[in-house]
């Protein structure tokens, strides 16, 4: 498979490798510009899907950054009702700290959800979220603060995002043919 070719899994690229580069840039400018007059950031990435793009984020941002990772679990199916939970905490506490969760993507929003009102309830000095792509949805329940991407709603892969675990190393994001994933 040629370089400039999509993978054959592929029904179309929503967001080419260069845009996301050049947003991620404008993200970091924007969360450097917010916390300029604070000694770190602590941030936390949601394990596995945002590592790409937090590991690419934290290296545009000026400020002394400390990164952390949570690992979450989301039941969807019938016997489990949605129930989310914690399966690797942080290493550390974040009270008094200048908290960011870093997530892949926004779905519902009820993984955000969770965290969000998790974390806030272990007293950072403040918390705000960062999201790689949300797709378009009419309520969720939590501030996005930094926001990449809008995409539509179709099963996406590429940068970090996934499919059982396939297309996550794809430099670009993509939405997957739906006879890969309905078969």
């Amino acid at each position: 498979m040629q370089n400039n070719q999509p993978h054959p899994d592929i029904a179309r690229i929503l967001v080419p490798e260069d845009t996301i580069q050049a947003h991620v840039k404008v993200l970091a400018h924007q969360i450097s510009r917010d916390y300029a007059d604070v000694d770190s950031i602590y941030m936390i990435g949601v394990l596995r899907g945002s590592f790409m793009f937090l590991a690419d984020l934290v290296r545009q941002i000026n400020v002394p950054t400390v990164v952390d990772f949570m690992a979450i679990s989301s039941y969807s199916d019938a016997s489990e009702s949605g129930e989310v939970r914690i399966v690797m905490d942080l290493h550390e506490p974040i009270v008094n700290k200048h908290v960011i969760v870093v997530e892949d993507i926004v779905d519902s929003g009820q993984t955000m959800s969770y965290l969000y009102h998790t974390l806030k309830g272990r007293g950072p000095a403040s918390l705000r979220t960062c999201t790689l792509v949300q797709k378009h949805q009419e309520y969720v329940s939590v501030p996005l603060d930094y926001l990449g991407f809008n995409i539509p709603d179709v099963w996406v892969v590429g940068y970090g995002l996934h499919y059982e675990g396939r297309h996550r190393t794809l430099p670009y994001i993509a939405e997957l043919k739906e006879t890969v994933y309905k078969k």
